[in-house]
């Protein structure tokens, strides 16, 4: 993956390379990895509930899935203004507040009882989670150009991972307490994550580059100020649209793989949190390996074989008959979907910097969280296996889009 920025950085009074400087970036890395993971396990946690609280409020597939609308629209509604906020206060100190949202809202869907009220605490939830995602991806985007170093999959791997264990944790708790009790739990564990770590982000500002000779020139290329050419827009739009496509997969296994194992497939509640945790176990696995996969590969052959690997695990998902060779299906899907978000990233931010990290995140979030009402409202046209579909289809239309972009400059022309 490219450096985004290949800049010095002025950090605290000191240069990258001083010890003082390099150990305040290394606390600032360890600090927003927490956040990453931290955000994973409060959603997993609340996906894996999904079931009991459409129970709970007697929603049908098509009901349920504008409920969880709810969610794609405040985080929409909030990503527009995230950045702005950022731009004002920091990415640090939104980054904080939003965690703090994010632990009080998702206490919120549990004590509903129809799927109207779902949706309108479910703005509330999806506002705090957009609004993290949007600040946190800001302030990595800050830490990639000052480390120099192409890590902005680790923070993905760390999202991964906490997704992997709140799911885990959600699997073998969801027999024994109900999702008022458990939600409530994972508000509290948000608040200490949140009041341990937060003040190492706010003590500290963001990087703030130091361009000079040459280095000055390319960073001066990527910076907001210069308008981009149209190319280069279509560039970043095409990686936005691989990004959603792959995302879109991700949103569907989270919100509708515990529903499928347990409504087609006869799972036991624990087995079908099993399906979204080995998922995320999957996608952490291979994003812990995507550097030593891109060098080998390249881009553009490992955008396109996860893409591939990806549409045939979800196929097997999907359609398979029991719910065994589903859980082998959802593995080999997360293990192709793994790197396809972070190259998409990568490159965009390659071609517009920080500012093209934001406009492709800014779609594939949107996949991630638009699919899922899609998904509910084809369930009930058709059913929800072919519903499932959807997520190959558009995986293999990302590897092919990958491929079709394989000639683009890393460089804006």
């Amino acid at each position: 993956m490219p450096h985004l920025n290949k800049v010095t950085t002025a950090f605290l009074g000191g240069r990258a390379g001083e010890p003082g400087s390099r150990s305040s970036l290394s606390r600032l890395r360890i600090a927003l990895t927490v956040f990453f993971a931290l955000d994973g396990f409060m959603f997993a946690g609340w996906v894996v509930r999904i079931p009991a609280i459409k129970q709970q409020t007697g929603a049908s597939a098509s009901a349920l899935g504008l409920a969880l609308l709810g969610v794609s629209a405040g985080a929409v509604v909030t990503m527009v203004f995230t950045g702005r906020l950022c731009r004002l206060f920091g990415g640090h100190p939104v980054t904080v507040v939003c965690a703090v949202l994010l632990s009080f809202s998702i206490v919120l869907p549990p004590q509903t009882h129809s799927a109207l009220t779902l949706g309108l605490v479910l703005l509330v939830f999806g506002a705090a989670y957009g609004g993290l995602n949007v600040a946190m991806n800001s302030a990595a985007v800050d830490l990639v150009a000052a480390l120099r170093r192409p890590v902005i999959s680790s923070f993905h791997a760390a999202f991964s991972l906490g997704g992997m264990i709140g799911a885990g944790l959600g699997g073998l708790v969801a027999g024994g307490l109900s999702p008022a009790v458990h939600l409530s739990l994972l508000a509290g564990v948000g608040l200490l994550v949140t009041a341990v770590t937060g003040p190492t982000l706010l003590r500290h500002p963001a990087p703030v580059p130091e361009r000079t000779g040459p280095e000055a020139t390319a960073a001066g290329r990527a910076s907001p100020p210069r308008r981009l050419d149209r190319r280069t827009r279509r560039l970043v739009l095409l990686f936005g649209v691989i990004a959603l496509c792959t995302a879109y997969g991700e949103g569907a296994m989270a919100d509708w793989s515990a529903l499928h194992l347990t409504q087609d497939l006869d799972a036991t509640p624990g087995l079908a949190a099993a399906g979204y945790s080995l998922f995320a176990l999957a996608m952490t696995a291979g994003r812990l390996s995507g550097t030593a996969l891109l060098e080998r590969l390249g881009q553009t052959r490992a955008l396109v074989a996860g893409g591939v690997t990806a549409a045939l695990g979800m196929l097997i998902g999907a359609l398979a008959p029991t719910a065994w060779w589903a859980l082998a299906g959802f593995a080999v899907a997360g293990l192709g979907l793994a790197n396809i978000f972070p190259v998409a990233i990568g490159r965009a931010g390659a071609l517009a910097g920080p500012g093209g990290v934001a406009a492709a995140s800014t779609l594939g979030y949107g996949g991630m969280l638009l699919g899922p009402p899609a998904i509910g409202f084809l369930a009930d046209w058709f059913t929800l296996p072919l519903a499932l579909t959807t997520v190959a289809l558009l995986a293999g239309a990302a590897a092919l889009i990958g491929y079709s972009a394989r000639n683009a400059s890393a460089e804006p022309a």
